[in-house]
């Protein structure tokens, strides 16, 4: 278990800290940058926190853990977090991870919001003690098939990794098409490799091929190699995990990053609270932040107003979902039980499928909404 790392720990002024746990990927095999660009949000919201007075006048402090995309290395920490007293968990990024942590923190009752997995099916069993603001991955992929049938795609194939996260992924996208008389086709990436994938499109005639695998192995070298076969020069390439959402997508694939449609979380017309989120933001990671960092920068302003509201009691924590109503940077969030989901969910979270322009990368072009 990594030594306890405290990010935010502000002046003790008022008596001891609120502590927060939080969970990110921050070292490999774990998407590195999605952690940093979380950690980024959770870090701004207790920094501001702070400045508007903490928790009843008790500073807001921040307990950091590195899951490395471990799902038994998750559920040890908030384990491990619950025996320092904190007074709920946040964060993670992967769904098989957050599974595992939300399993150990409804077994401990400790309250975990869970700031990006979408995994729907979080928790095993009903649950008060696990919130979500990620849309669950039934209504963000369902939309992403919504915007492949509306571009006129009727043969699609999928180039996966074994992972519960994707084949959940697949199934919702083949329930969708198939409603809509399309097909989809399931390819191995790791048995195949690219010249398998290209010899399976050419056969198939697939006109759209979303990548349900890792970045940047092996969705980085499928993606080069695929966009230098001239013979699949009209094939739409996707990524509905939202893998080009981060710079290093940009920096490994250049022009070949562009037009490859994908998720994101954030809403067509940001007000002026996320203009200003996005500023600070972007002066801490020295880059745009993604959706990611929204949703950390959420988590924390949802759990900050719980608990000037309900106490750092982590029954009255769990049991005060309902009771949310908070501006966030992506709407008004408020939690309701959604069913399948055996866990409260922010309904309203906003949807997108876009693209990187290929006339400028570093615009991002909404194509679809919902």
């Amino acid at each position: 278990m990594c030594a306890m790392t405290t990010l935010v720990r502000p002046p003790r002024r008022h008596g001891t800290p609120v502590r927060i746990g939080a969970l990110a990927p921050l070292t490999r095999p774990g998407w590195t940058e999605a952690g940093r660009h979380l950690l980024a949000g959770l870090e701004l919201a207790v920094h501001e926190a702070n400045d508007g007075g903490g928790i009843a006048g008790r500073p807001l402090e921040l307990v950091v853990r590195d899951t490395a995309a471990d799902p038994e290395r998750a559920a040890a920490a908030v384990a491990e977090l619950a025996g320092l007293g904190v007074a709920a968990v946040a964060g993670e990024y992967h769904s098989v991870v957050a599974r595992a942590a939300a399993a150990r923190a409804d077994a401990l009752g400790v309250p975990f919001l869970c700031s990006s997995a979408v995994l729907d099916a979080l928790t095993e069993r009903p649950t008060h003690c696990v919130a979500r603001l990620a849309p669950p991955q039934s209504r963000g992929w369902s939309l992403y098939a919504d915007f492949l049938l509306g571009a006129g795609h009727r043969r699609i194939a999928v180039a996966a990794e074994p992972s519960v996260y994707w084949a959940s992924g697949t199934r919702v996208l083949r329930e969708r098409l198939s409603a809509h008389g399309a097909a989809l086709t399931e390819l191995d990436v790791r048995r195949l490799g690219p010249a398998g994938v290209r010899d399976a499109l050419l056969d198939g005639g697939a006109t759209a091929l979303l990548l349900l695998a890792g970045t940047p192995e092996p969705a980085v070298p499928l993606v080069t190699y695929l966009r230098r076969e001239p013979r699949l020069a009209g094939l739409l390439i996707g990524a509905p995990a939202g893998q080009p959402e981060f710079a290093q997508w940009a920096e490994l694939l250049g022009p070949y990053g562009t037009a490859v449609p994908f998720l994101r979380y954030l809403p067509e017309d940001p007000g002026p609270l996320a203009g200003r989120v996005r500023t600070a933001l972007r002066e801490r990671l020295g880059a745009a932040p993604s959706f990611v960092a929204f949703e950390g920068y959420d988590t924390v302003t949802v759990l900050a107003a719980l608990l000037r509201t309900h106490g750092t009691d982590r029954t009255r924590t769990a049991r005060a979902w309902p009771d949310v109503a908070v501006d966030g940077t992506r709407g008004r969030i408020t939690f309701s039980r959604t069913p399948g989901t055996g866990l409260w969910q922010w309904d309203a979270a906003p949807v997108q499928v876009v693209d990187r322009d290929p006339a400028d990368p570093d615009r991002i072009r909404i194509l679809h909404t919902g």
